[in-house]
């Protein structure tokens, strides 16, 4: 465990994922199929963590492909925009395509559709993921959709083992999006390895039951990898979450707010998590201050943007009430 918080200490990550393009209906409350004016952004995941990193003063680094066009190029001049290191970032022609998702600023009957046809992301390669210079990081995080297909699912687990050859700790979202796999079989037979060879890992309740097989099993599933050694937070919606590490259970609550749209709230959790961690903070109010992040983004249109700068989160704190009892 102590390896595991030195690694994050260091402020420093690398981040293996999608990015995308968010398109969301303009102005608050228009649904999509009636709008007349989007807002465009960064989207994906990973891509949203990354931004989250930097607004709150860490570095980040994201590995992806990006496709050869004009999509594929404001994702990418996004990605710097925000502060994040674009170096490891392939472009590939053909006919591969950056993920897009349209959205809306409503929280009722919320509408999401995200194209998916011919993901670019999944193309990142073993070559790929060798180039990078895991010592200049302290720590590899990922979010499940990588292990969605190949290559991408053989070269991320590559480059656990290039991760854990340097001395990098590995922090695994597993952000379950069915749409994006084969099969639910091998989804949960995916992600529970992949868990399996992570030092934290990080899930709402439904996930954890999805890789548990039984959604009555998630509590179980993460005390299971719990005892294994791991960290483990167990996000449980308005309940809060539960953070089980070295034997321990830190139950924490949320900070309410107006919420009007429920995207991009665990990318912000992340992000504030690995930040407020870096920064020395004891383990539960980091996971509060992971919780405010998320609060904030639903609370705004758009993901990326969303995301707090410290200023912004410190601000957020002092004038919330605080988080209700866990």
């Amino acid at each position: 465990m102590e390896a595991l918080m030195n690694g994050i200490r260091k402020g420093r990550f690398v981040v293996f994922g999608r990015a995308g393009m968010d398109m969301y209906a303009d102005p608050q409350g228009t649904r999509a199929e009636h709008a007349d004016l989007f807002r465009a952004d960064l989207g994906g995941s990973s891509a949203n963590i990354c931004a989250g990193l930097c607004k709150l003063g860490m570095q980040s680094a994201l590995v992806t492909s990006v496709s050869d066009d004009t999509v594929g190029r404001f994702c990418t001049n996004k990605l710097a925009h925000y502060g994040v290191d674009t170096q490891y970032i392939k472009v590939l022609g053909g006919e591969y395509r950056v993920s897009l998702a349209v959205y809306e600023s409503v929280l009722e009957d919320f509408q999401l559709c995200i194209y998916r046809n011919n993901a670019v992301d999944f193309q990142v390669t073993d070559k790929d993921v060798d180039q990078v210079d895991y010592q200049s990081f302290g720590a590899l995080v990922t979010a499940g959709t990588v292990f969605a297909a190949e290559p991408s699912r053989s070269s991320t687990f590559r480059a656990f083992e290039n991760a854990r050859a340097a001395g990098l700790p590995v922090i695994f979202d597993i952000d379950y999006r069915p749409y994006s796999w084969p099969s639910a079989e091998v989804a949960s037979d995916v992600l529970t390895c992949a868990g399996e060879q992570s030092d934290l890992i990080v899930g709402n309740d439904e996930e954890f039951g999805f890789m548990a097989g039984d959604p009555s099993k998630g509590l179980d599933k993460a005390r299971e990898l719990a005892a294994q050694g791991k960290m483990v937070i167990y996000k449980m919606g308005e309940k809060g979450a539960l953070t089980i590490a070295d034997g321990e259970e830190i139950r924490t609550g949320i900070f309410p707010v107006t919420a009007v749209k429920p995207n991009g709230a665990g990318d912000s959790f992340m992000a504030g998590l690995l930040a407020a961690i870096s920064e020395g903070r004891p383990l539960q109010e980091a996971v509060l201050r992971g919780s405010a992040c998320a609060s904030i983004v639903v609370s705004q249109p758009g993901c990326a943007p969303a995301m707090p700068t410290t200023e912004q989160l410190e601000t957020f704190l002092n004038t919330h009430p605080g988080a209700t009892a866990a």
